[in-house]
């Protein structure tokens, strides 16, 4: 049964994005233009700011996420086991100091999982400039096709989220699955992180569909996505390049939303991580754009991510039972980031990737 407080801090926090979205839409972002290095770097401070202050948030009022009542022994240990919380209370004198060791795990893997999510997120950062350099199209549009990308993949992220928790409580053997996939991907990556990527703008599946089912435009008409013409409704390519930005982005959670289940098995505290990674990805767009080539062992450290992941996903009773916890989870993921942005800065890679 549904707990009103936990109606209470969903709702809530959906109305804090969409306020969010709403203030980035209509009063800061109003006209198009091209994002400064500096703008990038404010707002991209501003999201991550606001993503550990809600780490904050979880950390004080975390039990308010599943309705856990004052002394409600019962509902604790439900909500523990249920979503299997690496946590022991058997030291505990009281609920008080149960509680607290609750809320600190959830508010920690919910930060993991942001910062898991945030990584990964950069590789697909990589994949919309080659979009973007593949279908022409001009920077001081890349703002709205990221903004419009970005509210498709909200409801796309929520929807595969709580599918796949639902499947993992019922099937929890899908874990392993998600930990093979994982590693095959990782080693992928790993392989054929040097390779050259490219996009075919022509004979991408996106477009093949679209120009099936609808009447496309032949040029950019500013910033629009559709125009009509002569009583008929045309998109533009513009849309179009949306539509492949929205499709990148669901191949991208394949990878992303099984990896932060890793970290966490609880459906809100994957969907809060998402949903924090994915509003902040746009202004990380425009950061990696201007320092894309200062950082090009990243995407080797990601492809050793991914195959961590996935093994523990692969090995998690064994981790538990020798007591590996989310904090180790943790300090893990960030030695092999912070490796992977020194070696990178250690040693530079002259080649540059230049947008069209």
């Amino acid at each position: 049964m549904v707990h009103i407080s936990e109606i209470l801090f969903f709702g809530g926090f959906i109305t804090l994005i969409t306020l969010f979205l709403v203030l980035d839409l209509g009063v800061f972002n109003k006209n198009n233009h091209i994002v400064s290095f500096k703008e990038s770097i404010i707002w991209t401070s501003i999201w991550v700011v606001l993503s550990i202050g809600f780490y904050f948030i979880i950390k004080t009022h975390g039990e308010l996420i599943h309705g856990i009542a004052n002394n409600d022994w019962d509902k604790l240990l439900a909500v523990k086991d249920k979503f299997q919380h690496p946590i022991n209370f058997s030291h505990c004198t009281n609920f008080a100091e149960a509680l607290v060791i609750y809320k600190n795990n959830l508010a920690l893997e919910y930060l993991t999982g942001y910062l898991v999510e945030y990584s990964l997120s950069i590789d697909n950062v990589f994949v919309m400039v080659l979009i973007f350099s593949a279908f022409a199209v001009e920077k001081k549009y890349y703002k709205r096709v990221l903004f419009w990308g970005i509210i498709g993949a909200l409801i796309l992220r929520f929807l595969f989220i709580f599918l796949s928790a639902a499947l993992i409580y019922q099937f929890s053997w899908i874990l392993y699955i998600f930990g093979v996939f994982l590693v095959f991907t990782g080693i992928k990556m790993f392989l054929s992180r040097n390779k050259e990527d490219k996009i075919d703008s022509e004979h991408h599946p996106i477009v093949k569909f679209a120009s099936r089912f609808f009447r496309v435009y032949p040029t950019f008409v500013k910033e629009k996505f559709w125009i009509k013409e002569n009583g008929k409704y045309f998109i533009t390519p513009l849309f179009i390049v949306l539509l492949v930005v929205e499709f990148s982005d669901l191949i991208f959670a394949v990878d992303s939303v099984p990896a932060i289940f890793s970290i966490s098995k609880d459906p809100y505290i994957v969907f809060f991580s998402n949903i924090f990674a994915i509003i902040g990805l746009r202004s990380l767009f425009f950061l990696v754009v201007n320092i894309i080539n200062l950082f090009h062992y990243l995407k080797t450290g990601l492809s050793v991510l991914l195959i961590f992941i996935g093994t523990k996903m692969l090995i998690h009773s064994w981790l538990e039972e020798i007591g590996f916890t989310t904090a180790h989870s943790l300090y893990v993921i960030l030695g092999i980031l912070i490796t992977s942005i020194l070696a990178s800065l250690a040693f530079p890679k002259k080649q540059k990737l230049e947008l069209k």
